[in-house]
């Protein structure tokens, strides 16, 4: 009889749960397989320390100590300043802005502050070049507050946010092969590798809508709940999450997948994951908290 344990899946909500109040100690069995949101949710916590004893005294834990009330957003304290954010805006629009994703002035970035208002980059700033500065505090009804003009696609974050209470942060660019299939009529919904599954599941593809309206915030009103990447007919991909990590790292892996679902088309069409294996994948998916 093998040994081995049965793997377990744990999501970022799952740990969150677990932390107790106190700051106290987080204990993940080995056998534990965690998404890459929740590991990113770990590492804002201090040191890690191998434990023996679970209980009745079966096996080893990984140990976390994590503060009260991290944000995931920052990862450094329940309320996290918004002059952080700023440089993480800032930090993002730059590795946005060095893959091509965002030539020119293209593309825009936001998070949701505490008090609920919306921090989005200005309008007509490259995002290879921003400042903390060029940036704009907006109410979720859209009512300017502070700063420079906002990007004209602040009713498309707006919108996500109204929609997904969960998300704190939101990405909007035109990487060049995702946005090229978006403008072939092509979404990123086939079962090419067993990554993209598990990582992004179905991106789908919004209808063509007017940039800088509300015709763009209204296409995509009916795929939020269910994605965490949408692409945007003959305009681009936005993607979102719990952090800015979050949302830029889906930002990259929709792009990815657009590549290889390029290469394989190019090569007389991909070979498709069979159905019963995708099943086991989409379990996997489901189990690690992720939409799609």
């Amino acid at each position: 009889m093998s040994d081995k344990k049965e793997k377990i899946f744990i999501s970022d909500w799952e740990l969150r749960r677990m932390n107790p109040p106190g700051g106290k100690a987080v204990s993940i069995p080995e056998n534990a397989i965690i998404s890459p949101l929740s590991r990113d949710w770990l590492d804002y916590g201090g040191e890690r320390e191998r434990v023996g004893g679970l209980e009745r005294g079966t096996g080893h834990c990984i140990r976390w100590r994590v503060g009260n009330g991290q944000d995931p957003r920052t990862g450094n304290g329940a309320k996290p300043k918004e002059e952080e954010l700023r440089e993480r805006i800032v930090e993002t629009g730059r590795k946005l802005y060095e893959l091509g994703f965002v030539p020119a002035t293209d593309g825009n970035i936001s998070v949701r502050l505490a008090d609920g208002s919306v921090l989005i980059t200005a309008s007509g700033v490259s995002k290879g070049k921003l400042a903390p500065a060029d940036m704009a505090r907006i109410s979720m009804d859209g009512k300017f507050i502070s700063g420079r003009k906002p990007s004209s696609e602040y009713l498309l974050h707006l919108r996500v946010y109204a929609k997904r209470p969960d998300v704190l942060a939101v990405v909007h660019a035109h990487p060049p092969v995702a946005t090229g299939l978006a403008s072939a009529g092509i979404a990123l919904d086939k079962p090419l590798t067993s990554e993209i599954v598990i990582g992004l599941g179905k991106v789908p593809l919004a209808p063509y809508a007017t940039p800088g309206t509300g015709e763009v915030s209204d296409s995509i009103t009916g795929l939020l709940e269910s994605h965490n990447a949408i692409m945007l007919a003959n305009h681009g991909v936005v993607t979102y999450g719990a952090s800015l990590e979050a949302a830029f790292q889906r930002m990259e892996t929709v792009e990815q997948a657009a590549k290889i679902t390029l290469v394989a088309e190019h090569l007389g069409g991909g070979k498709l994951i069979p159905p019963d294996k995708v099943k086991k994948l989409e379990e996997i998916r489901k189990r690690l908290g992720e939409k799609g």
